[in-house]
């Protein structure tokens, strides 16, 4: 579970270490656009398309979730929707982040669409409002560039290569995801609830339509919390 700011902490942290923290979360996370951009084309998604996801969705793991769901022939709206749960958890870091942070109100609408697993991260481990804004914003600005740019070059890359299945880039795309999740699973209930959530997804994968199993997935949440919650 991700912390904030340890409360009565007013010292700030050296402006060099949290940019160099932040730059180094957002070059290691954003140069896995490029396999998005891969696995994009690979699901039949025009580079052009590819890149309007990366601009206005942002948000890698239900980009991720989208592309992989229409390359299995999901239906389009059932493979959104799998897309959106993945999502909503964005809107709970910025209710955190809205009171850490206490942006100007012109700024967050902008700073809204920032808000996800790396920015939140970076922000909530720093010690005072003044490092988290600028945590925030450094890795922010340095995913979104990098993230869109190594998007389309692995969408060109993809398209210049041919079959991506033929390379086996096709796999790409789920292993970043994984990479991605694997640090994430810290507590016994974290990891209780992704193991629950494999169980489900690969259960039902033989026997319900492309992107159908993503939302059964999702109820390994609520399931896991309900029966800790029963444990004497």
């Amino acid at each position: 579970m991700i912390q904030g700011p340890p409360e009565g902490v007013s010292e700030g942290r050296p402006r060099a270490a949290v940019v160099r923290d932040a730059l180094g979360v957002g070059v290691a996370v954003g140069l896995s656009g490029f396999a998005f951009g891969v696995t994009a084309a690979g699901a039949g998604i025009s580079t052009l398309q590819a890149c309007v996801l990366s601009l206005l969705v942002f948000t890698g793991a239900s980009q991720f979730a989208l592309v992989g769901a229409l390359a299995a022939g999901g239906n389009p709206f059932t493979a959104a929707a799998g897309a959106f749960f993945l999502g909503t958890r964005n809107a709970f870091y910025g209710l955190r982040l809205s009171q850490l942070l206490k942006l100007p109100r012109p700024v967050r609408p902008l700073a809204a669409h920032w808000v996800i697993d790396e920015t939140t991260a970076v922000a909530l481990a720093q010690p005072d409002r003044k490092s988290a804004r600028l945590g925030f914003t450094v890795t922010g600005l340095t995913l979104y560039a990098l993230w869109n740019l190594t998007t389309l070059l692995g969408a060109l890359g993809a398209e210049a290569i041919g079959d991506t299945r033929a390379w086996g880039l096709d796999a790409a795309g789920p292993a970043v995801f994984l990479a991605l999740l694997a640090p994430m699973l810290k507590t016994s209930t974290e990891r209780a609830v992704a193991a629950l959530a494999l169980v489900l997804g690969l259960g039902f994968l033989p026997v319900l339509p492309a992107g159908v199993p993503v939302l059964i997935a999702a109820f390994a949440a609520p399931v896991v919390l309900w029966m800790k919650g029963r444990r004497p």
